[in-house]
């Protein structure tokens, strides 16, 4: 179980995606009707530029920006953080948990596949990751 693939965990998901320019209340609209953590951030190639999520929402409120107007590019996590497919779930997990992300995008050649996060993962991978830092706490 915790050598599960990434690619088994993508089945039959929705990709949400939305071009740099949108603004942010259709990330916004889109993540709420779709009940999803995150909308990915496309170019006009449709290449992943960037991750929009409930956290970059609100810093763009907080900094007092308008939702309506304020396109993705600029509200939106550039560059961010991915994985392929083959990637094994434990190890994603770990990389989320690394790096204090809660969504990460799997792609694979340029090509986005979807987007995990942490309730994608089952219990034993959960366990597993939670073992692998009392182990590493024991260890310093």
């Amino acid at each position: 179980m915790t050598n599960r693939k990434l690619a088994d965990i993508l089945t039959n998901q929705t990709l949400l995606a939305l071009r740099e320019h949108a603004p942010v209340q259709e990330a916004c609209r889109c993540m709420w009707e779709h009940r999803k953590g995150s909308v990915l951030v496309i170019d006009k190639n449709s290449r992943l530029i960037g991750i929009f999520t409930g956290r970059d929402a609100v810093r763009t409120l907080a900094e007092g920006r308008s939702a309506e107007v304020t396109p993705l590019a600029e509200a939106m996590t550039a560059r961010p953080v991915t994985v392929p497919p083959t990637a094994r779930a434990v190890d994603a997990l770990r990389e989320m948990s690394d790096r204090g992300i809660r969504h990460l995008p799997v792609v694979e050649n340029e090509k986005i596949l979807g987007v995990v996060s942490r309730g994608d993962f089952k219990g034993i991978e959960i366990d597993r990751l939670d073992e692998d830092d009392h182990l590493a706490e024991c260890l310093r």
